[in-house]
């Protein structure tokens, strides 16, 4: 059974969506169900801060043994830092999905697009739990 923070929204693609100290700040990353389909996290591509993503956009990709996915942004915003940290250490993604394996802090165009995302019972549905 997979972790699903009650504190997080999520996508239909499998990222999740941290709320920051800062309103208009969230970070992304992906699911502990995500992780667990793509098994032993070798690399991940992340954007530069400073990018610019519209909703649903690729923003890179997640490497591992049994596959390559991209990664998806969940909302319209501005990249403001990407985890470095997993340029040495992918498999933090694995380790610790909602903590140490975030992907990027995103500064978010419109914070009521949050809304259209999925609650933490809206997402053990779409993923059978």
């Amino acid at each position: 059974m997979s972790q699903i923070p009650d504190d997080l929204l999520y996508t239909v693609e499998h990222e999740y969506i941290a709320r920051t100290g800062d309103a208009a700040v969230v970070r992304v990353g992906i699911t502990d169900y995500a992780q667990g389909e793509l098994g032993d996290v070798v690399f991940v591509n992340l954007p530069k801060a400073g990018d610019r993503l519209e909703a649903h956009q690729a923003f890179g990709a997640i490497e591992a043994v049994k596959a390559v996915s991209e990664l998806y942004s969940p909302v319209a915003g501005e990249v403001v830092e990407a985890n470095g940290t997993l340029d040495a250490d992918p498999a933090a993604v694995n380790r610790d999905p909602y903590a140490a394996g975030w992907m990027i802090s995103l500064r978010i165009d419109n914070p009521a697009a949050l809304g259209s995302l999925l609650t933490p019972s809206a997402y053990r549905a779409h993923i059978g739990e």
